[in-house]
Formats: C-alpha cells, structure tokens, sequence
C-alpha cells in the first residue's frame, strides 16, 4: 500500500553528493498538505522522495477524487511528465513534511541519455506499478470493502499518519457513506 524504493534513493543520494555546485540536484522541503505537482499542471523538476509521504491522485471529471498510490521514500515522481513533456497526470500532496531531491529537467534528460543505471531503475518503477496496479484492481474485485480497509487502517497504524475519511474513501474507490458502513463492520470485529 506504501510504495517505497531504497536502490532509486541511494542512487539519487550518491548523484546529489558528487555534484560540485548542487544546482542540477536540490534538496526541497514540503509541508503537509502543500501539492508537489498538480493535475493538468506543468512539473519544473522530477523529483525523488527522500523522506515523508505523499498521496498520487487523480481528480475525475465529476471532481471526485482517486487515490492511486501513497508513496514513501525513493519514489519518483514527475518523470513521466519530462519524458512524454506532457502536463501533469496527478496531484501529488505531502501527507507528511516531506523531503525530496528535486533534479531540474535538463539534467533528468541527459541523465536517461546517458545512464543504464538510471534507465534499468525507471524500468524497474514502470514494471512495479504496472504490477501494482493489477493486483490492486484484482484486489478490490476480490476482497470485500471491509477487508481493504483493515489493511489501509493497518498502513496508517505503521506508519504513523491520519488519513482522512475523505481520503481513505478516495483510495477505496467507494463513496463516504460506504466508508461508514466498513467502519462501523470493521469496528465490531
């Protein structure tokens, strides 16, 4: 349920140290609530997670929201977006103070011209979230509401956060007056 990824942070961590100017990779700080990247917008930077939690989500055209993924530490993002130099496909908001290395565009373009390792970690993230997706999807086929919801209450024990009602509904892909009714199962258990 958290997404984390500990090879593409030391990576991007051994980058960071060797650059003699730290201008072509930044360290930024993002406060909870505060968006890294917006649907429709246009990202300034890739960016990788060094610490702190974030929540990806998209907002359909009825303004409901859907929470695709809660990512951790060594997650990319805005990658996608300066590969295909499209708009933004999510918002990305700090669920936690969230730290991140922000590389500036050009040089996350001749960073995939150059490097194989940075290449096989893109490849790496692109197969773990086409894996990811399907066996969510197969998940909530699967499982009943009450089941998703002992694991996303369980994920919020571990690590620590407070998701909102409105939020764990969006992840759920289910409206708040079924959240309700999981809870209220849920809690008997």
């Amino acid at each position: 349920m958290l997404r984390t990824n500990q090879s593409f942070l030391a990576y991007i961590q051994q980058l960071y140290e060797a650059q003699p100017l730290k201008e072509a990779i930044i360290q930024k700080t993002f406060v909870r609530g505060k968006r890294l990247l917006t649907q429709h917008g246009t990202a300034s930077r890739v960016m990788l997670i060094k610490e702190g939690i974030v929540k990806c989500f998209f907002t359909e055209e009825n303004d409901k929201d859907y929470i695709v993924a809660f990512l951790g530490k060594g997650e990319i993002i805005g990658e996608i977006e300066c590969i295909r130099n499209i708009p933004c496909l999510c918002t990305i908001e700090a669920l936690t103070e969230v730290d991140v290395y922000a590389l500036s565009l050009p040089y996350f373009s001749t960073l995939i011209k150059k490097s194989l390792t940075l290449n096989n970690l893109l490849l790496d993230v692109f197969a773990q979230r086409i894996v990811h997706t399907s066996s969510r999807a197969s998940y909530q086929q699967l499982y009943t509401i009450e089941h998703s919801l002992s694991r996303l209450l369980a994920l919020q024990t571990e690590q620590g956060i407070q998701l909102s009602k409105d939020d764990m509904a969006a992840y759920l892909g289910v409206t708040i007056r079924s959240l309700n009714r999981a809870l209220k199962e849920v809690q008997k258990k």
